[in-house]
């Protein structure tokens, strides 16, 4: 357990000062002992330390970059032949999650797609994920399988930037013809159904046969096509 110091009551000592974070090294009847800067043991009055109960800035910054470090020591694959992996597995699969956010609006939608083009397609009726969308096009999006163990992790995880197609634009009949949707019956409809094109800039790829391979599981494509 860790503790940050909120109240100093021996103004002399300079084992420990307001703001400071220790480690718990044990506890008594009324608060805790801990180790001062200079090895010292100490001991704290509850009322001279609040319990940590989050990861400090330090451990989010460490857990932030985890892959990132074990990315350094992987063997990565060619952009063409990863380009490949990542085109079949996104044609293989229809359903997405996908995260929107901003201005305090977040969601995550589970969405059928279609990827070709090299962008996502999505058609939807409308719902919360236009409120974030309205104010930041940036979204990430992930298309997995079912975890089953370790040994057969298979999923893609998308950071990218979304448009709006218009209506019935020539993209608008190129993805419903690429999705078989009949134009007269999205005519048809009381509200045209919306269109969300997501160009990806950057694409991690999590396989566990990419070890058998010789290559590390993590692997990352980046893309330099905007919207």
């Amino acid at each position: 357990m860790k503790i940050k110091i909120v109240k100093k009551t021996d103004e002399y000592s300079s084992e420990y000062q307001i703001g400071d974070i220790f480690e718990v090294e044990g506890t008594w009847y009324g608060g805790v002992h801990i180790t001062g800067k200079t090895g010292i043991p100490v001991s704290l009055d509850r009322e001279e330390y609040e319990e940590i109960t989050d990861m400090t800035p330090e451990e989010y910054q460490a857990a932030a970059v985890y892959w990132v470090e074990k990315d350094k020591e992987s063997k990565h694959m060619e952009p063409e032949q990863l380009k490949q992996e990542a085109d079949a597995f996104l044609r293989a699969h229809n359903t997405c999650a996908l995260a929107t956010g901003g201005d305090g609006v977040i969601r995550c939608t589970p969405l059928e797609y279609s990827w070709h083009d090299g962008a996502v397609w999505i058609f939807s009726e409308g719902g919360k994920k236009f409120a974030g969308l309205e104010k930041n096009k940036k979204v990430s999006l992930a298309v997995y399988e079912t975890y089953s163990g370790f040994g057969s992790l298979n999923s893609i995880q998308i950071t990218g930037t979304a448009a709006i197609v218009p209506p019935f634009s020539e993209e608008y009949l190129q993805a419903a013809e690429f999705r078989k949707i009949p134009v007269e019956a999205l005519k048809k409809l009381e509200h045209p159904m919306h269109l969300i094109k997501i160009v990806p800039e950057e694409m991690e790829l999590l396989n566990s046969d990419f070890k058998k391979q010789g290559y590390g599981s993590r692997q990352k494509l980046r893309f330099t096509k905007t919207v």
